[in-house]
C-alpha cells in the first residue's frame, strides 16, 4: 500500500477535483474576503440587535428579532468554527469570538433586575448562609469570650497589661485615669463631628471583619488570632473600668452597637474559618472546589456583614452619642440583638 498510494495520485492527476478520490482531492483555503461577504449580514444584524438590548433591555426587540437571536446566534457560531478551521485572518477570528460570547451571555447568562435580587438576598440568600455556618459561628463567639475573659482577668491581676493589650484604642484612658474621667466618656452626648465619627468607625471596623475574613485561606490561624485580640482589647476595657467600679456603665455604652459590632465580627470569623476548614479539610474534594464551594458561602455572609457594621456605625456614631440614659442603651441594644437572632436564625433561614 506505501508503494501504490504515490501511484494512484500520479494517476488521478488529471482528473478534475470534483471527480478526484478525497484523498487526492485539492483543497483550496476559502478566501477571507468572500467568506465575510456571504455571511457579514447575518452578523451585523447579531450585533445591532446585541447592542440595542444591552443599552436599553430586551424589551427593545420585537417578538420577531427575538426569535430571530438563536438562529443568528448559531449561524455565527458556525461561521466562527468555518474560520478556525480554514485558519481566516486572526482579525476575523477575534471578532466572530467577541460576538459570539456577547450572544450567549445574552440568550444563556442570568439575568434579572436589580430589585428581586437584593429582596432575594436579604429574604433568603443571607440568612441561610448564616444559618449554615452556625457550627463556625459558634467557634468564633466561643473565640472572642476566651479573649475577652483572659483580657480581662490579665488587666484585673495586674493593670500594666492595659496598655498593652488596649494599645491605640485607649484614646487617653489609662490605669491613671480618674473615675469621673473614665464615666464623662460614656456619657458625654452632642453632635458636633458625627458624620465623621461613623464614617470612621464603619471603615474600621470593616478592615477588622475583612481581614478575619480574607486571611481564612491560612488554614484560619490569622482569622482565629484577630478575633482572639478583638476579645483581649474588650475585655481589657471591661477591666479597667471594673476597677472603678463602672463596668456596668460601660456594658451598656457598649451595647448600643456592640450587639450588631461584635455579632458582625464573629461572622467574619465564622467565614474566614469555613474557607480554613475547606483548605485543612477538603473532604471528598479536591482543595480547590473545597475552596471555591466554601467561598460562595462565606461570601454571602460577608456582603452582609458589611451591612451590619453600616448599622453598626450608625448606632456608635449617632445613637449612642445621643442617648446618654442607660437603660435605654440596653433597651436598643437588646432589641437590635433580638432582631438579629430572629432574622437570622428564624424561619428566613429556612425558607426555601
Amino acid at each position: 500500500m506505501a508503494i501504490s498510494l504515490p501511484f494512484r495520485r500520479k494517476r488521478d492527476a488529471h482528473l478534475p477535483d470534483d471527480e478526484r478520490p478525497p484523498t487526492t482531492r485539492r483543497l483550496d483555503p476559502l478566501p477571507s474576503a468572500k467568506f465575510r461577504a456571504e455571511r457579514e449580514g447575518d452578523w451585523r444584524r447579531l450585533e445591532e440587535l446585541l447592542g440595542r438590548a444591552e443599552r436599553r433591555s430586551a424589551a427593545a426587540l420585537t417578538d420577531e428579532e427575538l426569535l430571530a437571536l438563536p438562529t443568528l446566534y448559531r449561524a455565527t457560531v458556525s461561521a466562527l468554527a468555518v474560520a478556525r478551521e480554514t485558519s481566516l485572518d486572526r482579525a476575523l477570528i477575534d471578532y466572530l469570538e467577541g460576538l459570539s460570547t456577547r450572544a450567549y451571555f445574552f440568550l444563556y447568562g442570568v439575568r434579572g433586575r436589580i430589585g428581586p435580587r437584593v429582596r432575594q438576598f436579604f429574604r433568603h440568600d443571607w440568612p441561610a448562609a448564616v444559618l449554615a455556618l452556625w457550627k463556625e459561628t459558634l467557634a468564633s463567639l466561643l473565640l472572642l469570650a476566651a479573649g475577652t475573659l483572659a483580657g480581662y482577668l490579665l488587666v484585673r491581676a495586674d493593670s500594666g497589661w492595659f496598655m498593652a493589650l488596649a494599645g491605640g484604642m485607649s484614646q487617653g484612658r489609662t490605669p491613671d485615669s480618674s473615675t469621673q474621667q473614665l464615666r464623662d466618656v460614656l456619657y458625654k452626648g452632642g453632635t458636633d463631628g458625627l458624620e465623621l465619627l461613623a464614617g470612621f468607625l464603619f471603615t474600621n471596623n470593616a478592615k477588622v471583619a475583612l481581614l478575619c475574613f480574607a486571611f481564612g485561606f491560612l488554614m484560619a490561624v490569622p482569622s482565629t488570632i484577630l478575633i482572639l485580640m478583638n476579645g483581649l482589647t474588650l475585655g481589657a476595657f471591661l477591666a479597667l473600668y471594673a476597677n472603678h467600679g463602672i463596668a456596668g456603665e460601660l456594658t451598656g455604652w457598649l451595647f448600643v452597637h456592640g450587639t450588631t459590632e461584635l455579632f458582625a465580627i464573629v461572622l467574619a470569623g465564622a467565614a474566614g474559618i469555613r474557607i480554613g476548614w475547606a483548605v485543612a479539610f477538603p473532604g471528598r474534594l479536591s482543595r480547590m472546589d473545597g475552596m471555591a464551594a466554601a467561598g460562595k458561602q462565606a461570601g454571602t455572609v460577608m456582603a452582609g456583614v458589611v451591612v451590619m457594621l453600616f448599622v453598626a456605625a450608625l448606632l456608635e456614631g449617632f445613637v449612642r452619642q445621643l442617648v446618654t440614659t442607660e437603660w435605654l442603651r440596653f433597651l436598643i441594644g437588646g432589641t437590635m440583638l433580638a432582631l438579629w437572632l430572629a432574622y437570622f436564625y428564624g424561619p428566613a433561614g429556612r425558607r426555601p
